[in-house]
């Protein structure tokens, strides 16, 4: 896939000397759904933002669809749609007049048809006559996101979309960013459910003090990062593993009573059956035994502690 957004070296310092992004570099593939996670103060609405024109860059240049942010912001700006994570509207404009209205700022043509399906994806066509102040948060948070799809755009950023949202709005939401994908609309989405960004993403980057750490495809992150572990619980305690037993990657917990074997997730675990024999052999009897595996929340903290 083609880069829709290309992102050279962008940094960001505010007056204060506070640095929000450091040297940012990145490419962004047209259609694919790329999940930025990282903690609170990491920088993603920061990038986000800088991409959407609202905060100027320090340095480094952005370009989308091959235009500049700055020097073409209007071409860039038609094309991106934006679900910020404040629940921005006014209090007196009916669902259906504020949606219209974001759909005209854009030049768009008037298009009922569209916009009334929008609203029904969004289980928001039973509301299109009520007032936003009448509206629950949830609620609000739908409308905002019918007002970043108002014009169709190429490129959808959400930042953190469900964050503080019922379950339904959620499964809503991700059924809605399927069938955008599906039409070929390139989604950057960050969030703080890392199981919906494993679910959905086709990438992850893990972005942290301004600084991109990475960027993977979602299953080869989980390859290069992730760990699988043999759990073997005691029968009796150990004060430390037998010398007969170094050749393996072993550890004990610290009452003694469980062994944690980790090896390659890439692998088809066929040595799993050496450790057991060597462990018979070493006199440890054990009672019961399960396997696990990495999960992305896994690889994301220890790639955020280090």
């Amino acid at each position: 896939m083609n880069p829709i957004i290309i992102i050279d070296s962008l940094s960001k310092t505010y007056e204060t000397g506070f640095k929000a992004l450091k040297s940012v570099s990145l490419e962004i593939r047209e259609g694919e759904i790329l999940a930025l996670l990282g903690p609170n103060g990491a920088g993603k609405t920061t990038l986000i933002s800088t991409i959407c024109g609202i905060v100027s860059p320090s340095a480094g240049t952005v370009t989308v669809a091959g235009k500049d942010i700055i020097k073409d912001f209007r071409q860039t700006r038609e094309i991106i749609g934006l679900v910020p994570q404040e629940l921005t509207i006014g209090a007196f404009e009916t669902v259906w007049g504020t949606v219209n209205f974001s759909r005209g700022l854009f030049g768009c043509k008037k298009d009922e048809a569209y916009l009334e399906q929008l609203l029904k994806d969004l289980s928001l066509f039973d509301k299109k006559n009520d007032e936003l102040r009448a509206l629950s948060g949830g609620m609000k948070r739908r409308v905002l996101i019918a007002k970043a799809l108002s014009h169709e755009p190429k490129i959808l950023f959400l930042d953190e979309p469900t964050a503080g949202v019922d379950v339904e709005l959620r499964k809503d939401m991700w059924a809605i960013v399927r069938k955008l994908r599906a039409s070929g609309v390139t989604i950057i989405l960050t969030t703080h459910y890392i199981e919906e960004a494993e679910e959905i993403a086709d990438r992850v980057g893990v972005i942290n003090n301004g600084e991109l750490l990475l960027v993977e495809e979602k299953d080869q992150l989980m390859v290069n990062f992730g760990k699988k572990q043999l759990l073997l619980e005691l029968s009796e305690p150990v004060e430390s593993i037998p010398e007969s037993l170094s050749l393996f990657d072993l550890d004990v917990s610290e009452d003694g009573y469980s062994v944690t074997y980790t090896y390659d997730p890439t692998g088809d675990g066929a040595e799993i059956a050496d450790v057991l024999q060597a462990i018979s052999k070493a006199g440890l009897a054990f009672k019961d035994l399960k396997i696990s595996q990495s999960s992305l929340e896994d690889i994301f903290v220890d790639l955020v502690r280090g």
